[in-house]
């Protein structure tokens, strides 16, 4: 199987150790991964600023790089929601190319567990870890369970790192509220964001989490910032890069 990462662009600039670690797990699996250099924005950031015009020669690019792969992978809940929810208003409908992309392109750990169906190699993270859900892969793939919906869901991250020996999760207040980034809202509304940032630390603080993970940097680089700024004992990383450590252990 032939594997195409996509990589978003907070990644790319901020955090290029989560794509590397995003390799390490696709590859400890057997995954042939390839990097298509040619990628660029999926154009998310313009159309949630309601820039449509801007957003759609982006979406175009990302259908001509990544048609022909099995599969497109990224470690981001928000762009896969991009591509797969939202493309369908900026690429025609007669181009069967973008139909077959949007299908193909995955978040991480659903590829893992849909896709591959993955028992985890022999692997331990002896930590207490704190699970955020991000609104984009919770509300828009459905990668956890969320208090609104009645019906019983299994979170895909939760199962990946529950094979890992000596892991704990932490038992939150509120599991799934938003963290407060959403893209250019942090901006526009600093002071609501950074309150609904320090809730959801706060949560984790008083369940006790020593590792807060998530499948979104952006949501984690919100957090991130809130922890360092109040100087907490709490180590942020996204989930790919647990599973990357625990596995070489």
């Amino acid at each position: 199987m032939k594997v195409a990462l996509f990589i978003p662009c907070y990644v790319d600039q901020f955090y290029p150790h989560v794509g590397m670690a995003t390799v390490r797990v696709l590859e400890h699996l057997g995954v042939e991964v390839v990097f298509p250099t040619e990628q660029t924005c999926c154009g998310q950031p313009m159309a949630n600023s309601g820039y449509m015009d801007q957003a759609q020669p982006l979406a175009q690019k990302f259908i001509d790089v990544f048609n022909g792969y099995d599969y497109i992978v990224a470690p981001s809940g928000s762009c896969v929601s991009m591509v797969r929810n939202h493309y369908e208003h900026l690429c025609s409908h007669d181009d069967h190319r973008a139909t077959t992309v949007r299908q193909r392109t995955m978040e991480l750990s659903e590829f893992l567990t849909d896709v591959l169906r993955v028992k985890m190699p022999a692997g331990k993270f002896a930590h207490q870890v704190g699970m955020h859900q991000s609104c984009h892969g919770l509300r828009e793939l459905r990668l956890g369970p969320s208090s609104e919906v009645m019906t019983p869901r299994v979170s895909k991250v939760q199962s990946l790192l529950e094979q890992f020996d000596g892991i704990r999760f932490s038992q939150l207040a509120r599991k799934d509220e938003c963290c407060g980034f959403g893209g250019t809202f942090a901006v526009a509304e600093e002071a609501v964001s950074c309150m609904m940032g320090d809730d959801r630390v706060n949560d984790h603080l008083q369940a006790g989490t020593e590792v807060l993970t998530a499948g979104d940097m952006s949501c984690l680089m919100h957090l991130e910032g809130i922890i360092r700024r109040r100087k907490l004992p709490i180590r942020v990383m996204h989930f790919a890069e647990i599973m990357a450590e625990a596995l070489t252990v």
